[in-house]
């Protein structure tokens, strides 16, 4: 990649932070002002970024659509939004899908909870990949030095007493999901939430994304969270013929 093009998609994540003015942008990429400018008036004519009356810039609206028709045309997404719909109206819990991608797992869909408590979690947003039960999924279907690769390169944050501390305590656990076929998160990350996921296969069996159902415990306690189990599973299975095609039409 060249020099000028990652400066400027550095300036990206620094304005998803908030706005920020011209000598803010220049300290921050490490560069004079003028080349800062130059950088800035080339995202802002591609509408990635936007200068404000304040002179401050901020991400433009043209990367929000940008991000938006990526993430529409996730195949998997669309197959599995409606399914993803008729869980949350069959459980009112809150209902995410994600996705593992350059080294990190990311929510690409959310169907929010019915109950006035709700989950801080946004789509396009990674997860915290040493402790969701998306993750453990993701995780899971990757080849024993793949999966052993990753968990020795990834940080342990002690989110909660119940968090995984460690690679070696991750790799247990992953070759236990593996096994069973399904994931938990029960208090790992934050204290007072439990979650429940099961993973979605493509034609080949592999995993190509992957479903949980999560709730505070203020309104479902764990115990009550994984008797629904079964009906994730099962919606993560029909998802899951879906998209290998099992359940398509015939093409005429």
């Amino acid at each position: 990649m060249s020099q000028t093009v990652d400066r400027a998609l550095s300036i990206l994540p620094l304005l998803a932070q908030g706005p920020a003015d011209l000598g803010q942008v220049a300290e921050r990429l490490g560069v004079h002002k003028s080349t800062a400018l130059r950088l800035l008036r080339t995202l802002h004519e591609h509408g990635l970024v936007y200068r404000q009356r304040d002179q401050r810039y901020r991400l433009g609206a043209r990367l929000f659509a940008l991000a938006q028709e990526a993430v529409e045309n996730l195949d998997v997404r669309e197959i599995a939004h409606s399914h993803l719909v008729a869980l949350n109206d069959r459980c009112g819990h809150t209902v995410h899908l994600a996705v593992y991608e350059e080294q990190e797992v990311l929510y690409i869909d959310k169907v929010e909870s019915r109950y006035p408590v709700r989950m801080y979690s946004r789509i396009g947003k990674p997860v915290a990949i040493t402790v969701a039960a998306v993750a453990k999924l993701l995780l899971a279907d990757l080849t024993e030095p793949e999966r052993r690769a990753v968990a020795e390169k990834l940080d342990y944050p002690l989110y909660t007493p119940r968090s995984t501390p460690n690679a070696a305590a991750f790799l247990k656990e992953l070759a236990v999901v593996r096994e069973q076929g399904w994931a938990t998160d029960l208090g790992g990350h934050e204290e007072s939430i439990n979650c429940i996921g099961a993973p979605i296969r493509g034609a080949d069996g592999r995993v190509i994304a992957a479903m949980s159902v999560s709730a505070p415990n203020v309104v479902v306690t764990a115990e009550e969270l994984l008797t629904l189990l079964p009906l994730v599973r099962r919606t993560a299975e029909t998802i899951s013929r879906e998209y290998s095609g099992a359940n398509r039409p015939r093409k005429a």
